[in-house]
């Protein structure tokens, strides 16, 4: 098991849990991401990541069905794609990305396995789902903050950054570099430090 699928996963199994404690009633709630539901979010996932994958050759079938049971078209997405990378040529494969000279695999996990984690907190803060971040997993979104640079609060990926208090904890001033608010997700019962603020990508 090649480590693309491996750092795929460990995102996707958590992101999925929350999903599937979604009440039926709540995926039209109000997300973080200005105009999106919590649906609509789900839907984004789904998108990109096929999108992104279609031009190297990867074939994920029919769209699942979102709007029938977001939970359901996820796992159903999150498992062909773990499929396909499955096959350890896939995630070498080159390219010239955004960013430069780069692979599928570094890209999938540089950006969409990313994606995974902060679009969690903000289904988690749309439907009142507990979730938090591991340690681990705040590595891995301050990482991905780096790597962005500027181009972070670019339109359409996240919006400027709020001010914390100094003595904010970590989870906090992450999701503030983000665009989001903590106290929002606690209001909504979505853990010590949710997602909150603009962020359309």
């Amino acid at each position: 098991m090649n480590s693309t699928l491996l750092r795929y996963r460990s995102a996707a199994d958590p992101l999925a849990a929350v999903l599937d404690a979604v009440a039926p009633g709540a995926w039209s709630s109000s997300s973080p991401c200005a105009g999106w539901s919590a649906a609509d979010v789900v839907a984004h996932v789904l998108t990109t990541q096929r999108e992104f994958l279609a031009p190297h050759g990867v074939d994920l079938g029919p769209v699942p069905d979102v709007p029938a049971d977001p939970a359901a078209a996820f796992r159903a997405h999150a498992g062909r794609v773990e499929a396909a990378l499955g096959e350890d040529a896939l995630p070498a494969t080159g390219f010239d990305g955004y960013f430069g000279p780069t692979t599928v695999g570094e890209t999938l996990v540089r950006f969409y396995v990313w994606d995974l984690l902060v679009h969690r907190w903000d289904v988690a803060t749309a439907t009142g789902v507990g979730t938090a971040f591991t340690d681990e997993e705040l590595d891995r979104v301050e990482e991905g903050i780096a790597g962005f640079g500027d181009a972070l609060h670019a339109d359409g990926v996240c919006g400027p950054a709020v001010a914390v208090p100094a003595d904010a904890d970590r989870s906090t001033r992450v999701l503030a570099e983000l665009g989001r608010r903590a106290e929002l997700g606690r209001r909504a019962g979505a853990g010590p430090a949710a997602g909150g603020g603009r962020d359309v990508g």
